[in-house]
Order: C-alpha cells, then sequence, then structure tokens
C-alpha cells in the first residue's frame, strides 16, 4: 500500500531536523546550510535568455543576415552559433531543481 502525502511531509521534517540538529553539534548555521543547499534560483534568469538569444539570431539572420556586416562574414555559420546559445540554455536549464 503507498504510503500518504502526510507520511511523506514527515519524513522530509524529520531529515531537516536531523540537518539541524548535525549542524549545530558541528557548529554550523543549519539554516544557511539549508538555504544555500538548494539555492538555485538563478537558473531560470539564465537559460530564457539564452534561449531567446539563440532564436532571434536565427531570425535575424534569416531575415537580414546578409546585409548585417558580422552575420554576412560568418556565412552558414550562423546556424550554429544560435544553436550553440540554444544548446547552452538547454545545459543550464538541466541543473533546475
Amino acid at each position: 500500500m503507498p504510503e500518504s502525502k502526510g507520511r511523506a511531509k514527515a519524513s522530509e521534517k524529520l531529515a531537516s531536523r536531523r540537518a539541524r540538529a548535525l549542524a549545530e553539534r558541528r557548529g554550523e548555521n543549519a539554516e544557511e546550510k539549508i538555504r544555500l543547499s538548494g539555492a538555485r534560483n538563478w537558473v531560470p534568469w539564465v537559460f530564457v535568455p539564452l534561449f531567446l538569444i539563440g532564436v532571434i539570431w536565427l531570425v535575424v539572420f534569416y531575415i537580414a543576415g546578409r546585409d548585417i556586416p558580422v552575420m554576412s562574414s560568418l556565412g552558414d555559420a550562423n546556424i550554429l552559433v544560435a544553436l550553440g546559445f540554444i544548446l547552452a540554455g538547454f545545459v543550464v536549464s538541466t541543473a533546475w531543481k
């Protein structure tokens, strides 16, 4: 029989209490350690712009790429640049909890 949601929350509370107690025995600030261990609020602020830069790069290249000096010198490598931004955004997004 599956456990109830209440039991899952209780086990999370117990794990948090144990981490706090262990940190207090070591002389560390438990709240600070717990807060820093899951602080990944920066991830969406990085991967969304990377995705957008990649998509915008592709759109600009297809619309006016031959008229922009940097893009015209890169030629078809612009597709690789745009896909590089999109891939970097995907890699960063995997770090989000």
